[in-house]
């Protein structure tokens, strides 16, 4: 498995990891054992990087990825993350990160995880009615302690970004990238390399649509992807032209057009991981090999004439609602473009 080293503090992860959020929420139903063999296998595969929320099934997630993980500790880099909140699952998340919370969120994780140190820590979303510098100098004092290896930031402005690695250095921002969601590109990589933070991408398959397996109209109706306007109308006639195209593309070049979309993820630069998700061991076997595919400029310069960026279509922002903030007690709106509902 190829590496990546994030940030300037030496942190290596594999290139390709597994992002665990539909094991426990937004993606339908899931199968527990299958999830925990998903995991395992991952890990077999000398994939390293493991990616968890304290948000993701109200816990649930973090005691499923600790449960698979135990007694392989020394094999993985637990990334997890805190600040949305769920009282339940089936809960609308809200925002706290105020810094008198952050110790216990912490270690409820910790005790979720079975583990006595999380690898990379992430704010998962700013707290609208807390400086960022406050949730990060508090995290900060994790570090301090050891119970927390190295920081992070999720879909946090480049100004935000700024200001929490003014406070402590930050090793990975987590944000949407893929072939069809770069907006990232704009602003967030060239700050990310300007300050050495790593660039680690979720739904770097699209949400699954870059498979060319998923199928629209068969997800459940608790499925996080049904008003995401990408997936319909339009938007969605012109994204599937754009994938027979990455299929053509994947297929002369002995690949999936999943494999393909990874690959052309990870060539953006040796500073970026990616965590796909999926449930399946053998889908995992299928992300983890596009690790090995080293696309060519000559590749990479024709997937960027068959799918450019201007040629997707939709809105990724159209299926988020507005969320509540908790802090200190007051209820506060948070736009639908904080991206909050992940």
């Amino acid at each position: 498995m190829l590496k990546r080293f994030l940030g300037h503090q030496g942190l290596a992860v594999s290139a390709i990891g597994l992002g665990c959020m539909g094991m426990s929420q937004d993606y339908g139903p899931a199968d527990d054992d299958q999830s925990i063999a998903t995991i395992r296998r991952a890990i077999e595969l000398g994939v390293t990087l493991i990616d968890t929320s304290m948000s993701y099934g109200a816990g649930h997630n973090e005691e499923l990825v600790g449960c698979a993980i135990a007694g392989r500790r020394d094999d993985v880099v637990l990334a997890t993350k805190f600040g949305i909140v769920r009282d339940r699952r089936c809960d609308p998340p809200g925002l706290n990160a105020r810094p008198e919370n952050i110790r216990g969120y912490c270690e409820a994780s910790l005790t979720r995880l079975g583990v006595d140190h999380i690898d990379l820590y992430y704010l998962h979303r700013v707290d609208p009615g807390v400086p960022v510098e406050d949730s990060v100098g508090a995290m900060a004092e994790l570090v301090a302690e050891g119970k927390v290896g190295h920081l992070g930031l999720s879909e946090l402005s480049v100004a935000e970004i700024r200001r929490a690695a003014s406070v402590h250095p930050i090793t990975a921002v987590q944000y949407e990238w893929s072939l069809w969601w770069r907006e990232v590109e704009d602003d967030v990589v060239p700050a990310a390399r300007e300050l050495g933070v790593g660039l680690v991408a979720f739904s770097p398959l699209g949400r699954g649509f870059m498979t060319g397996k998923l199928s629209v109209d068969t997800l459940s109706a608790d499925d996080d992807r049904l008003p995401d306007q990408r997936f319909h109308g339009e938007h969605r006639k012109r994204n599937e032209e754009l994938l027979g195209e990455l299929v053509r593309l994947a297929t002369a070049r002995g690949l999936t057009p999943g494999q393909l979309a990874l690959a052309w993820l990870l060539a953006q630069g040796d500073d970026v991981a990616a965590i796909p998700g999926t449930r399946h061991p053998g889908r995992m076997a299928e992300n983890a090999k596009a690790a090995s595919p080293v696309l060519s400029a000559e590749d990479l310069a024709e997937v960027e004439q068959a799918v450019p960026r201007t040629a997707w279509s939709g809105d990724r922002f159209s299926y988020a609602v507005p969320r509540t903030s908790r802090s200190a007690g007051v209820t506060r709106s948070v736009p639908a473009e904080s991206g909050v509902a992940r």
